[in-house]
């Protein structure tokens, strides 16, 4: 999953970033408004981090913007306010969440994966495509009666793919959303991952999930 975070203290930027890779995410950081704005339209993110207070553009303004062009994108606002008026407007501006600071980073992402359950990504916690499952609380996954042990960017890829199913994905997808915008899209990276994925998901299963569409991509469903 891909998060794009908005803020222009350097300080929790660099906290939230650096605790959010850790945990499995990519993450691309902007420092003011107009930056992030570029960002959250010229990317697909999964979830937006905006802080209120910006230069050069208020959260409060770019998350309209974003709502006025039909971006989605599920964003948890970040204030140093408490009042009832500040998380109102919020809200109201088209925000899905917001965060008080200082905070805790537990609580941040415990709403980062609460904003995921949301659809249209997914309305629960568990994805599943024919006897594949995985809990996205957990990050267990299950190939019949096998628990299956995935590193950190293979569940990231794999996340990824059974949240798009029967949908091709290109390799710079792929890429980008797991790695963000350091991604070098002629690398051979995205290959060796999956390649590593059909190893343990489809070695030893009467069917493979992940699929090959030449020149094209990969896609994951049932069917080939």
């Amino acid at each position: 999953m891909r998060i794009l975070i908005v803020e222009d203290e350097a300080s929790i930027a660099k906290f939230v970033r650096q605790g959010l890779s850790e945990a499995g995410y990519a993450v691309d950081m902007a420092s003011d408004g107009e930056e992030g704005l570029s960002y959250a339209l010229s990317a697909e993110y999964d979830v937006l981090i905006l802080d209120i207070m910006l230069p050069r553009m208020s959260g409060l303004e770019v998350i309209r913007e974003l709502r006025n062009q039909g971006n989605k994108t599920p964003t948890l606002m970040l204030t140093a306010k408490d009042t009832v008026d500040d998380r109102v407007q919020g809200l109201d501006a088209g925000a899905d969440d917001y965060l008080v600071k200082p905070f805790a980073f537990p609580e941040l992402l415990a709403r980062v994966r609460a904003l995921l359950r949301r659809p249209p990504l997914q309305s629960g916690s568990l994805l599943q495509i024919a006897d594949l499952e995985m809990d996205t609380l957990t990050h267990q996954v299950r190939r019949g009666d096998c628990l299956i042990d995935l590193s950190p960017r293979e569940y990231a890829i794999l996340e990824y793919l059974m949240r798009h199913p029967n949908q091709v994905l290109t390799r710079t997808q792929i890429g980008e959303h797991v790695w963000n915008f350091d991604f070098y899209n002629e690398s051979n990276v995205v290959d060796v991952y999956i390649g590593y994925l059909r190893r343990k998901l489809d070695y030893d299963s009467d069917y493979p999930l992940i699929h090959t569409v030449r020149g094209m991509g990969y896609r994951m469903s049932m069917e080939e």
